[in-house]
């Protein structure tokens, strides 16, 4: 099992940055991929970004390419979404996810969940 908790969500202004962390804890951090989806209010959750067991590779939505990255440190059992340039329109709770085979865009895929975190952007 994998217990995810995510950090670093709040309320900022159009055009701030923050940085979401999802830490890991259970067993070993070091063979999950992880993903991040969000979640608006009366939509359905939605593919963010992933990032591969090695993170090597990633992948991005492209509402939010070029502007968030995602990164792992594994000695740290934690991953960071850096959200640049934020839009009222990446208002959503952010949900991290994490799973031992797969890697990829459908959150029905991922085994293991964080509760999730809130991030507001104003205009």
């Amino acid at each position: 099992q994998v217990q995810l908790v995510e950090s670093g969500g709040g309320l900022v202004q159009a055009g701030d940055s923050l940085r979401l962390s999802c830490t890991a804890s259970g067993r070993t951090f070091g063979p999950y991929a992880y993903g991040w989806f969000r979640q608006a209010p009366g939509k359905d959750r939605e593919f963010v970004a992933d990032i591969s067991k090695s993170g090597g590779s990633s992948d991005y939505a492209d509402s939010v390419k070029g502007r968030f990255t995602l990164s792992r440190d594994n000695p740290k059992n934690t991953v960071y979404l850096q959200m640049n340039n934020l839009k009222p329109e990446d208002t959503a709770v952010y949900y991290c996810a994490a799973d031992g085979d797969y890697f990829g865009s459908l959150y029905w895929e991922y085994d293991y969940w964080g509760q999730g975190i809130q991030v507001t952007v104003s205009s």
